[in-house]
């Protein structure tokens, strides 16, 4: 269980708590904190209505794949700027380990046994590949180092979170 404060009410936290609850996490909502219940995670296929609702969604692809092994989901929506495509997230998760096919608007992602470290250089900074990377690498055996990676608070705050559940990150907010 991991309990999340100060959540704000806004329409990406309703739908990555839809995608959590889709996958048969628990969440309970009080106020401005969340409580997820992850321990057992049943379904591994994300319909297209719920990735389409936030751009984010893609965030989920690296977690469900290292704890799971498996995962089939839909190009990502939600976001208003224009095109913004995740072959850098992709690319990041291939080089960790994952098979990932398109197959008509989805993606089929399996890995065979786990992540495996890597060295990883991202052609340019992006918060969402060094976040879905950092998610699936805290699982695999050896050593991930990732090059060129976005530095936000948020990345820290990731590290953060993923250290205090056992994870061994160092260097967030650092390219």
């Amino acid at each position: 269980r991991s309990t999340l404060y100060n959540c704000p009410a806004l329409s990406d936290v309703d739908a990555a708590g839809k995608i959590l609850a889709m996958l048969g996490c628990v969440l309970e909502r009080q106020d401005d904190r969340i409580t997820v219940d992850a321990r057992d995670i049943t379904y591994l296929d994300l319909p297209e209505q719920l990735m389409r609702e936030m751009r984010s969604s893609i965030l989920f692809l690296g977690a469900i794949l290292a704890r799971c092994g498996r995962a089939c989901l839909s190009f990502p929506g939600g976001c208003e700027l224009g095109a913004r495509p995740i072959d850098l997230h992709i690319e990041g998760l291939r080089r960790l380990g994952a098979s990932i096919v398109e197959e008509h608007g989805c993606l089929r992602c399996r890995i065979d046994g786990r992540f495996r470290g890597a060295e990883i250089t991202l052609p340019f900074p992006s918060v969402g590949a060094t976040e879905n990377i950092m998610l699936a690498a805290a699982m695999a055996p050896g050593t991930t180092v990732l090059y060129n990676a976005a530095a936000e608070p948020e990345i820290e705050a990731l590290q953060n979170f993923i250290n205090l559940m056992g994870g061994e990150i160092t260097g967030a907010g650092t390219p």
